[in-house]
């Protein structure tokens, strides 16, 4: 199997821009390729409930917009799949259940495929706030909140641009949505030390925040990641040396 990875994202334009950026200085040592499937991840859920042994690789391949991008490849090309989604609770198939199914589905990424999600939307990766304690930020679960304006309307400006990021406000942002997750799943805002499961952090969105006055704690699936693909030494000494 060749050490090609493949990233999947929900749409094409705003996921792509964000990993544009990010494999400029980050998982730069493979061959990125990256596709979107172009839909919510509930219309993925009906697609694995209608077939328990789904490709997911063939799933992509067949989607029009991904012909000509996987024509090339069969799924031995592949060392990895990351896929990364959206909660978007609004939706009009939104369904926790679902979600939990997803996530026990696409939990491996040598296998079907890893599954990220981003609280409420992608936009949660620049929703840094300039008057609000981000540790403290959370938005409606199931109302249509217009959260890309929400965004741009309340955002560092900073953060707003994904194709200026730099390294070092990619640090910047790896520590705050670290932090942040550590702090939903322990309700400690620090770094954590050890890899946190996507379903553990859904099950502390659900009992905390969801199930409890329908809100979800802003949180981007991107900076989670880097923690999972690089582990804690790393990551510890890229935030050491940003000081």
């Amino acid at each position: 199997m060749s050490n090609h990875i493949l990233f999947v994202f929900e749409g094409e334009k705003t996921e792509k821009q964000i990993t544009d950026n990010l494999t400029k200085y980050f998982v730069n040592e493979s061959t990125n390729i990256q596709c979107a499937y172009c839909a919510d991840i509930y219309q993925l859920h009906t697609k694995i409930s209608n077939d328990e042994d789904l490709d997911t690789f063939v799933l992509l391949k067949q989607r029009p917009h991904n012909q000509e991008i996987l024509n090339d490849f069969d799924r031995d090309d592949f060392a990895e799949i990351y896929m990364f989604f959206d909660y978007d609770g609004h939706a009009k198939d939104a369904d926790n259940r679902k979600i939990i199914e997803l996530l026990d589905f696409f939990n491996e990424e040598t296998e079907s495929g890893k599954l990220y999600l981003s609280y409420p939307m992608v936009e949660a990766l620049k929703h840094i706030p300039i008057n609000t304690d981000f540790k403290e930020l959370k938005v409606p679960a199931f109302d249509d909140i217009k959260y890309k304006k929400q965004v741009n309307d309340e955002s560092n400006s900073t953060f707003q641009n994904f194709h200026s990021l730099t390294k070092e406000k990619w640090i910047m942002l790896i520590e705050f949505h670290l932090k942040k997750m550590n702090f939903i799943i322990q309700n400690e805002y620090s770094i954590p030390t050890s890899f946190k499961a996507q379903n553990e952090i859904f099950a502390k969105q659900l009992e905390n925040y969801i199930e409890k006055d329908s809100t979800v704690a802003v949180l981007s699936s991107f900076p989670i990641f880097l923690f999972d693909y690089y582990g804690y030494q790393f990551i510890k000494k890229l935030l050491d040396e940003n000081i």
